[in-house]
Order: C-alpha cells, then sequence, then structure tokens
C-alpha cells in the first residue's frame, strides 16, 4: 500500500535498518532475505533522495536526515500498533507473551523471582527476558523495546507512566572479623576504609550512596568495583573492606556469607524501587495484568529487621 508515493510497508524496513544500522541484522529482525533487504534500502534510498547511512570502516554511519527520521519512524509504528491495531483479548492462561524487563541483580534476587513462581503458575506459557540495566533506559522505554523498566525511583524520568513497588533501606556490611567495625562507624573512618563499590551500565553509573557522595562533592577510597551488588559479598567476606548494599540483598546473602550490618554514617533516607512502562502501552491489558501482579507482589514483601553494630542473628 502506498501513502504519498511511499510504500508503507517500507517503513518497517526503515525502521529495522536504523534500529540496528546493519543489512543482515535488520533483515534477521523482521525475516526479510538479504535481497529482498538491499532492494528495500535501494527503494528507500530513492524516495528520501538520501542515502541514509555511509560506511566508515565496517561501522555504517547514520546521515543526519536519517537520524532525523528514527524517532518518528519509531514513533509512527508504535501509534499504529498501540492506537489503530487493537490489543488481543489477554487471557494470562492461554497466552505465550514475553516480557522484557530491565532490571538490577538486587531486585531480581529479592522480588522478581517471587514474581516469575507466581506467573509459573497462573500463566504457564508467558515467559521473561531480564536486562541489565541500560545506560539509556529512557530511550528503550520510548521506542517500546522493553516492557518494564524496575529501578529506583529517584533515577526514573517524568515521561512515562510508573508506580511504586516498595521502600528499601542501604547499610554498610563488612566481615564481622573486620576489627574496626567493632566500635561505631563515623564518617571519617568510613571515608577512610576501603570500599566495594557497584557500579552499572557501559558508563559504570553510581549507586545511591555513590551519587550522594558525589553530588556533596565527596570521595571515599574505593578498592574494587564490581558489576552488580551480588557482587559485593565475596568481595567483602574475609577482608578489611566494606560496602554499602540494600538491606534485604544482605539478608538474602547472611545465609551463604558471613557478613556484619553497620549503620551507615550518611543521611541517606529509604529509596523507593518502582516499575516503569513505555507510555503507549498504559492501555494494554498484558501490560495492566503485569503491572498488578507486580503491585500485590511487593504488598506482601516484608520488612526487614537489622541489628545495628554486630552481625543481625534475628
Amino acid at each position: 500500500m502506498r501513502f504519498k508515493g511511499l510504500d508503507l510497508n517500507l517503513l518497517v524496513v526503515l525502521d529495522a535498518l536504523l534500529s540496528e544500522r546493519g543489512l543482515t541484522a535488520a533483515a534477521r529482525r523482521i525475516n526479510l532475505s538479504q535481497p529482498a533487504m538491499s532492494a528495500a534500502v535501494a527503494r528507500l534510498r530513492d524516495y528520501f533522495h538520501d542515502e541514509l547511512f555511509t560506511m566508515s570502516g565496517r561501522e555504517r554511519i547514520l546521515t543526519p536526515r536519517a537520524e532525523t527520521l528514527a524517532p518518528a519512524v519509531r514513533d509512527a509504528l508504535l501509534q499504529i500498533q498501540c492506537s489503530i491495531i487493537s490489543w488481543d483479548p489477554f487471557n494470562p492462561a492461554q497466552s505465550d507473551r514475553r516480557f522484557r524487563i530491565i532490571v538490577s541483580d538486587f531486585v531480581t534476587l529479592v522480588f522478581f523471582e517471587k514474581v516469575v513462581e507466581r506467573v509459573a503458575r497462573e500463566a504457564p506459557s508467558v515467559s521473561f527476558e531480564l536486562l541489565p540495566v541500560d545506560d539509556d533506559p529512557d530511550e528503550l522505554l520510548r521506542r517500546g523495546d522493553v516492557d518494564f523498566l524496575i529501578l529506583p525511583e529517584l533515577f526514573m524520568s517524568s515521561a512515562h507512566p510508573r508506580m511504586a513497588l516498595f521502600d528499601e533501606t542501604l547499610v554498610c556490611v563488612g566481615c564481622p572479623t573486620n576489627k574496626q567495625l567493632l566500635r561505631q562507624l563515623t564518617f571519617e573512618r568510613y571515608m577512610s576504609m576501603r570500599h566495594v563499590a557497584a557500579k552499572f551500565g557501559r558508563m559504570q553509573k553510581p549507586s545511591i550512596e555513590e551519587w550522594f557522595l558525589i553530588e556533596h562533592g565527596l570521595k571515599r577510597r574505593v578498592e574494587v568495583v564490581v558489576q552488580a551488588f551480588s557482587m559485593i559479598p565475596p568481595m567483602v567476606s574475609g577482608t578489611a573492606r566494606i560496602a554499602t548494599m540494600p538491606l534485604r540483598l544482605v539478608k538474602h546473602f547472611e545465609k551463604t556469607f558471613p557478613l556484619q550490618i553497620i549503620d551507615l554514617p550518611l543521611p541517606l533516607p529509604a529509596f523507593t524501587e518502582a516499575v516503569q512502562w513505555p507510555a503507549l502501552h498504559n492501555s494494554d491489558p498484558a501490560s495492566i495484568w503485569m503491572r498488578e501482579i507486580l503491585l500485590q507482589e511487593a504488598s506482601r514483601m516484608a520488612t526487614p529487621s537489622k541489628t545495628p553494630g554486630r552481625r543481625d542473628r534475628s
């Protein structure tokens, strides 16, 4: 079908090409043969009177015209999908929907595994693809490439709807053999001790306590940087290092690692883990169902207890 001379089927080709930036990957994404993909690209270049991309070594670089087309084409296709093509009635017991969710290792271990267990009972053919924290999650939401983003609410943008799930507290942890933790931890000693810190994504985005210190122009002594909170316990066990972790995750790892919990000498309030979804998915029955599951499971989470100054044995 043509609209003002443009074959609308080519919009799907263009979207794949602009997203993947490679003919082979784009063809695979939309199930086109290599010759058919090449022919479609030639027609697009002819229609727009633009090369769309140029080669720089082995890398394809989008032209300025293609850069401006990318968000407009993606938004147009999403609007068609969400507003014109009606959502099918959603029956969880019969659905084979696959949810793509950006979620941290912390939330996966203390919360999301319960969601997976429940969904396996109620919707056995529904599946999940859990993705690591991305450097630009807002763009993935805008493009509809992910269904949900679960992060601390303070790191979320206002461009998409969201709802709070549960509150969490950060604590300092160390090994019970660490003699520096036998007395109350002062701010000066906290800053001078050797730390293990978690940073996320290719850009190594800081966790909440690091963000707080940076905002106040402070720098602690970080000896080991890890990619996830779950990598911290073995890095402090049997050492003089300390780290800052979510309390629920510390309680989870106490089963396998000897960990001492100490109150943080930083004025950090509890933070809220929240879920965010693309605005265009707001009326999607499957998304609504999953949001209800997330909210219900979050409401069942117990508040963990801790005993400051010594290992919590409760």
